[in-house]
């Protein structure tokens, strides 16, 4: 195999990118191993009185997430979610975020995010650990990323994924924040957020099996619990695209019938988690890696898709919401593949 090395005399400003983008992936990857190592060593060689706080900590975490699905109330840790490493973080691919409607912050939105990619980097970073776009662009609306529940049962992790703003995906959860109060004057509301965006990417795990480069393949047709969830806490849903986010991965072939694919499909089908092969480039080649490649990705948001408050969701109208979430996607997809797709003419937006 050949490899095609970087250049020697690279700017320094485009190494700090590549710098933070390793450590971006890096954490991805390695926080939950990390987090479990650190508890089992704890466990193993603290004195009496260390194991005995650690017990009382991993109590603390069962009965929280159990009440409260470890729900922290305001918006994270500002320094972790707006600094020198996420500034250059957005730089290298870079990543924009684009407002096509008015989203008033006298009301929550759950924002339903297409497509997954590898791991969901465009909306990760506009509303999760850089939101200063998003924040100019949404003023008073406190963006938040919703991820897999069992991050949240993590000792050490999930205290790191609530400082940058990540709540958990369960349906505890996101109602939850979405039937957050919108008064100024409520305790809840002294960061200066009145509102709340809930980030969900719809599609999952099995979402992220279609992610290939210049492929926009949907997992949608049958989910529809995050059109119940709208309905039950009467919360706009506002469709989400990014163009781009499929680009930056690339994973080794797993066509449906394949006996890789199957292997994945079990594996997630136990943990939640898709055990992906992933091909991207390395610190100081492009070959091979686990780098995302320098690829623009491009996150616009549409308009929101206002429901109806109802406790029990009727089944017509909860078609009926999805299949104008369907509709959404596919006019944002047309509108704008001609500006942020290469071969935009051969390029087909897929809803499976």
């Amino acid at each position: 195999m050949k490899i095609e090395w970087a250049p020697v005399h690279v700017p320094p400003k485009r190494r700090i990118q590549t710098l933070a983008a390793a450590f971006y992936v890096y954490v991805f990857m390695f926080l939950p191993f990390i987090s479990l190592f650190l508890t089992a060593f704890f466990l193993l060689y603290l004195n009496y009185i260390g194991r005995a706080l650690l017990l009382i900590y991993l109590t603390y975490i069962y009965f929280d997430h159990t009440k409260r699905a470890s729900a922290l109330d305001g918006n994270g840790w500002k320094f972790l979610r707006n600094n020198f490493m996420t500034n250059h973080l957005r730089d290298y691919f870079p990543i924009e975020l684009i407002k096509t409607a008015e989203l008033t912050p006298d009301r929550n939105y759950l924002v339903v995010s297409f497509p997954h990619g590898i791991i969901g980097t465009g909306v990760t970073n506009n509303m999760g650990n850089n939101i200063g776009k998003w924040l100019k662009l949404y003023p008073g609306i406190r963006p938040k990323i919703a991820t897999l529940d069992i991050h949240f049962r993590i000792p050490f992790m999930r205290e790191v994924l609530r400082l940058w703003g990540l709540v958990s995906c369960s349906k505890q959860s996101l109602l939850y924040y979405l039937n957050k109060s919108n008064d100024p004057k409520h305790p809840d509301n002294r960061d200066g957020y009145t509102s709340n965006a809930v980030a969900l990417l719809v599609g999952g795990a099995e979402e992220s099996l279609e992610s290939h480069p210049g492929r926009y393949v949907l997992v949608l047709k049958n989910r529809k619990g995050f059109v119940k969830i709208a309905i039950r806490s009467g919360t706009p849903i506002v469709p989400s695209f990014s163009f781009g986010e499929v680009d930056i991965f690339d994973q080794v072939a797993n066509p449906p019938d394949s006996m890789l694919r199957k292997f994945q499909s079990f594996v997630k089908h136990l943990t939640g988690v898709s055990p992906l092969i992933v091909l991207g480039r390395g610190l100081f080649q492009y070959t091979f890696g686990l780098l995302p490649h320098r690829r623009h990705i491009v996150q616009v948001v549409g308009a929101p898709i206002v429901v109806k408050q109802m406790d029990e969701p009727d089944t017509q109208y909860v078609n009926e919401i999805h299949e104008k979430v369907i509709e959404s996607l596919n006019e944002i997809f047309e509108k704008y593949k001609y500006k942020y797709i290469k071969d935009a003419e051969n390029t087909k937006l897929v809803i499976r």
